[in-house]
């Protein structure tokens, strides 16, 4: 399940980005003025309807739009994990000071990929394929690759 919310849409920060809005349809996305999403009952509610008890958090800005609610998460039982490269900053000093500063409550920081692999767990799986292409890792293609030949050599020998 997948939980969007934005921030003072019609006013303060504009509207949400098309690319976004796109990539999720049917995703119902809740506009909301506070600051930390957690603080919004609606978000709140949301999240507590998945009954998940892990979450993979980003936001436009990760010392703010990812740490809060990933470090209120944490208070509340829930397990965190920001995925940094899906969060954007408005500086390295930021970013770095958000990034020890959810590592000090106990969040989980990492990288999409990683954590997207994580959740595939077992590259036997019928969907590994197309996690590992969505991925788009060029490093991924190049092992296939290097398998698939290696293998073909092998198949000569």
């Amino acid at each position: 399940p997948i939980v969007v919310t934005t921030t003072a849409r019609d006013s303060m920060w504009g509207p949400t980005f098309p690319e976004l809005v796109e990539a999720l349809p049917g995703i119902k996305i809740i506009d909301r003025s506070t600051v930390n999403a957690w603080d919004d009952p609606r978000v709140a509610a949301a999240i507590e309807a998945t009954g998940r008890k892990k979450l993979i958090i980003a936001g436009i800005s990760l010392e703010v739009c990812a740490a809060f609610p990933a470090i209120t998460a944490i208070g509340k039982g829930y397990e965190a994990y920001v995925a940094v490269d899906a969060s954007g900053t408005f500086s390295d000093t930021k970013r770095e000071a958000g990034l020890l500063r959810m590592q000090q409550a106990g969040v989980i920081v990492s990288d999409y990929a990683t954590l997207m692999v994580e959740i595939l767990k077992d590259n036997a799986r019928p969907e590994a394929a197309a996690v590992y292409n969505a991925l788009d890792m060029p490093w991924a293609t190049l092992v296939g690759q290097i398998s698939k030949a290696y293998g073909k050599q092998s198949a000569a020998a």
